[in-house]
């Protein structure tokens, strides 16, 4: 650790993010104090689908997002769903979000997720090295389904764009009978499928409790129900709900602008709100499995499988919408086989934070006593760690890893 590098930090957020950049400020040899206003992995850390898959983690605004329309974006049955709104503050971000819905600035913020991508697993090895008692598991196999060879043709393409920015992407096409064979809840309906290697997945809610399990016991305080509305940076260092340290991470997620802006972050966070439920079934999956045309995702957890999936950018803390469940329902019923879907249990909905660009915010903010750590869409859980792992060296050592240069948080 450097000499002049802070000795205590507050982070502020106890998810995937945070609680992973507070264990690695440990490694540094700081001490770490997490506050969050509800608990650990209280917010999109908790129903998500638990994915670890760094070689499909792309940037959300994509061409193929446009194709929608109008109609179908304003139908609360579909995977992308927009509330009709007046909020200036969405209809400024859906703008932006649009405007990078091309294959020049999908490929361009393909380029720089990559590097984080390729650090992505190793830095979940570290972690369990270092004492965290959850594991990650093998998602041997990962499968995507889909009814029709057509249907699979747009994964099959963006696989071909990932390749050509240079990150590999380890599958094999297999026939509707080949998927069933070997994850026999798929239904009738699937007539091919990819399976993708080399991924794994988790219980993100068990892995979370464990990272912060791991940060307790090596000396760091976790305060949650603390609610905080303010960062003051002075002389003397920053204070936050009353104490004061050397410098504060904010990794609030989807209201990381309430307290970013102060900082001279500008772009803007939206909630790109998930939901999720869990059921019992007949056979449960060996690994995760992906319905890509509906953006169903399910993931085994525990002895119940974890239904998840849609696409809602709506406020962050809007009520659970049940049309939502119910159109997630009604397609899980059409691509599962023995899924007993009038018995939902864990019914949730989460808020993603997604930039208009794709591209999370990690870095210093113009104060140099505060850092970001947010933004990562549909890829937090993937990309915490190794967010957590390269924010750390940047706070204890001063530098900017070269992965954070294309994501600095004032870009």
């Amino acid at each position: 650790m450097a000499t002049n590098s802070p000795q205590r930090v507050a982070v502020l957020g106890a998810g995937m993010v945070g609680l992973s950049t507070a264990w690695y400020l440990q490694e540094h040899g700081v001490e770490v104090t997490v506050l969050d206003r509800e608990g650990v992995a209280a917010g999109s850390s908790w129903g998500n689908a638990g994915w670890l898959t760094p070689s499909i983690a792309v940037p959300l605004p994509e061409p193929s997002v446009l194709k929608y329309g109008l109609r179908a974006v304003l139908s609360p049955s579909s995977p992308v769903y927009v509330p009709p709104t007046l909020s200036p503050r969405l209809i400024r971000f859906l703008v932006r979000f649009a405007r990078n819905c091309t294959p020049k600035q999908w490929q361009r913020a393909m380029e720089v997720l990559i590097p984080l991508n390729r650090q992505a697993l190793a830095a979940f090895d570290e972690l369990e090295v270092g004492g965290v008692a959850a594991r990650t598991r093998a998602a041997e196999p990962f499968t995507a389904a889909f009814r029709t060879v057509e249907d699979s043709q747009a994964l099959l393409e963006e696989f071909k764009h990932i390749q050509a920015s240079g990150q590999e992407v380890k599958f094999e096409v297999i026939d509707g009978d080949a998927a069933r064979a070997a994850e026999p809840a798929l239904s009738g309906e699937i007539g091919t499928a990819v399976r993708i290697h080399e991924e794994r997945f988790i219980n993100p809610a068990a892995y979370v409790e464990a990272i912060a399990t791991s940060v307790r016991e090596r000396g760091g305080v976790i305060r949650t129900g603390v609610d905080v509305d303010d960062v003051v940076s002075g002389r003397d260092g920053v204070r936050v709900a009353g104490e004061r340290y050397d410098a504060a991470v904010l990794a609030t997620g989807a209201r990381l602008n309430q307290l970013a802006r102060d900082f001279g972050v500008k772009r803007l966070v939206q909630a790109g709100r998930g939901y999720s439920f869990t059921v019992k079934i007949d056979e449960l999956p060996l690994g995760p499995v992906y319905f890509p045309t509906q953006r169903v995702a399910c993931t085994p957890v525990g002895d119940r499988l974890r239904v998840a999936g849609m696409m809602e950018f709506r406020d962050t803390d809007a009520p659970l919408d049940p049309r939502r469940i119910k159109a997630l329902t009604d397609e899980a019923r059409r691509l599962l086989r023995g899924a007993d879907l009038d018995d939902r249990q864990d019914e949730w909905v989460g808020a993603r934070p997604c930039t208009a660009d794709g591209l999370p915010l990690i870095g210093a903010s113009n104060d140099p006593r505060v850092f970001i750590a947010g933004g990562h869409g549909m890829w937090g859980i993937t990309l915490g760690p190794a967010t957590g792992k390269l924010l750390a060296e940047q706070i204890a050592t001063g530098r900017t890893p070269e992965p954070l240069r294309a994501v600095n948080p004032l870009r």
